[in-house]
Formats: structure tokens, sequence, C-alpha cells
């Protein structure tokens, strides 16, 4: 029994020269990839906290020089600020969960076997996917709505999205008949088989869909800029981009020494656009980092049982 384990002992610890050439260099490998990933986002946020005037200088690293706040609190004194964030709260709460259960619900109808004309309906669906209607026919569809600056143009053209409907149906394809079997054989109907079966089951795919649908919601400034004109109902990116346009304006007008701005530009400023943006693109992003770590052991698993079958 011994010599069998000093065998083993050997047989484990024994490497050949390309072993280690293929360990040293996936290490450098793996080093590079996260440098080159982490390096841009902590050069971000030491900018967003230097000092302007010592930003220009530029060499900031991952740490600011000159640490200030003055950057967030032009930001945060934003008069919409706090509106335009609960403007996107809403927006990205309601449009995840009212999106997550409108597609879950078609692509469970969808994943039925016994469906007449699901492959119709399926290649149906299939077709917005490749085809649009354009911009001009969709802004008078929904001017025709009624849905034009209201707050539910953020949240009813975006129920349903054909890609997290493909890979929600292919996860439910994959769960066992048995269970809808023995719940019919109960006299459940198909609605308390999808919320009460299916739901509880699919765990790994609602929170990767859940994730697809807030990432959007959250990120969305093409929506407002052309169906929103009420301030009120502005999201975050979109007041975000108009304190980095103001930034900007007021850099190139106090560099021009126009007006007001000369004394402005002469005593020196706490901010300017580029610190503003790198401040900006920190607030718009951090909520998104700091949830995505609870979803992120769903979310590989969700993909690719959700891609397995077509």
């Amino acid at each position: 029994m011994t010599g069998v384990k000093e065998t083993r002992h050997k047989m484990k610890v024994k490497k050949v020269f390309s072993d280690y050439v293929i360990i040293v260099s996936m290490v450098i490998i793996m080093t590079v990839v996260f440098v080159a990933t982490l390096y841009p986002f902590l050069n971000s946020l030491a900018i967003s906290f230097n000092n302007a005037d010592d930003t220009i200088l530029g060499g900031i690293t991952i740490f600011p020089r000159i640490p200030t706040i003055a950057n967030y609190r032009q930001i945060f004194t934003n008069p919409t600020i706090w509106m335009a964030y609960g403007i996107t709260f809403a927006r990205t709460i309601i449009g995840a969960a009212a999106g997550l259960v409108i597609t879950g619900a078609l692509a469970f109808g969808l994943s039925r076997k016994n469906l007449e004309g699901r492959k119709f309906y399926t290649f149906f669906c299939l077709i917005p996917m490749y085809f649009g209607g354009g911009l001009v026919p969709t802004y008078f569809l929904i001017m025709n709505l009624g849905l034009y600056d209201t707050f539910w143009v953020y949240i009813i053209p975006n129920l349903v999205n054909i890609w997290n409907m493909i890979l929600m149906r292919s996860y439910f394809q994959s769960v066992p008949d048995a269970l809808e079997e023995s719940a019919r054989i109960d006299g459940a109907n198909y609605l308390t088989i999808f919320f009460k079966i299916y739901w509880p089951v699919s765990t790994p795919i609602i929170a990767t869909i859940a994730l697809y649908f807030g990432v959007f919601h959250w990120n969305d400034w093409f929506m407002p800029n052309i169906y929103i004109s009420n301030p009120n109902l502005k999201p975050m990116t979109s007041v975000l981009l108009n304190i980095i346009a103001e930034a900007s304006f007021a850099e190139r007008m106090a560099a021009a020494g126009a007006g007001a701005f000369v004394g402005e530009a002469s005593h020196g400023k706490e901010t300017n656009a580029r610190s503003i943006t790198m401040a900006t693109m920190i607030t718009s992003i951090l909520p998104i980092v700091i949830i995505y770590p609870f979803l992120q052991r769903f979310f590989l698993k969700g993909i690719m049982i959700g891609s397995i079958k077509g």
C-alpha cells in the first residue's frame, strides 16, 4: 500500500520541461490579460479623484497625485442628477422584471412540443432580429401608441428580446418533461407550471437574462434622446452626458478667454472635461460592477445550458 502511494506521489510531481513552459506561458498570458483589463479602470478611477489642474500635466497611473472629490461633487450637486438616478433605478428594476416575465412566458410557450405552429411562431419571432422597421416608422408608432414623453416608453417596447427568448426557450427545453407531466396529473395549468415548476428550477438562466435586461436599461441613452423631451424623465445616462457636454463647453470657452470664463480660467478650476468624463464613467458603471459578482456564478451556467439546444 505504501509503495502504491509513493508511486502515485512520484507520478504527480514528475514534470517534463514542456510542462514548465506551458505553466510559465499561462501565468504570463493571464498576468498580461489581468493588467490590460484592470489598468484602464484603475487609471480612470485615479483621474476621477485627481485635481483637474494636475491631471492636465498627465502621468496619472493608478493613484491620484492630488486627491480631490471635486469631480464627484460637481456631478452630485447637479439639481437633476438625483431625479435621473430615480428614473434609471425605476426603469432598470421594472424593465428587467417585466421583460423577464414576458420574455420568459413567450419562451415557455415556444418550448412546448405540443404547440401547433411552433416552428412558424419561432420563425416569425426571428424576423425582427434581422430586419428592423426603421427609426421613422418606430417613432410614429411610439407617437400613435401614446408612449412619447412618458415613462412607459422605456418599458413597453422592450418587454420582449428575441435573443433572450431563444436562450430561455433552449433552457426550458432541457428541463425534464416528467416535471410538467406530474404537475398536469395534479391538475396544474400552464400558468402554474410556468411559475411554480419551471421558474424555480431555471435560476441560472433567469439570473443571466435579468442581468442582460438590467444592463440594457441601465446603460441605454438612445431612447431618451429620441422619445423623451421632459427633463424630469431623463435617465442618468442623458444627464451625465449633459454634464460632460457642459464641462467641455466651459473648458473651451475658458481656453478662448470668452467673457465671464476668463476670470475662472485664470483662477484655476477644480474640474475639467477629462476629469468629469472619468468621474461620470465611474458613476455609471459602479452599480453594475457591484451587482455582477452576485450573479456571476449563475451567468456561465445559464449561457452554456441555454445555448446547448437550438
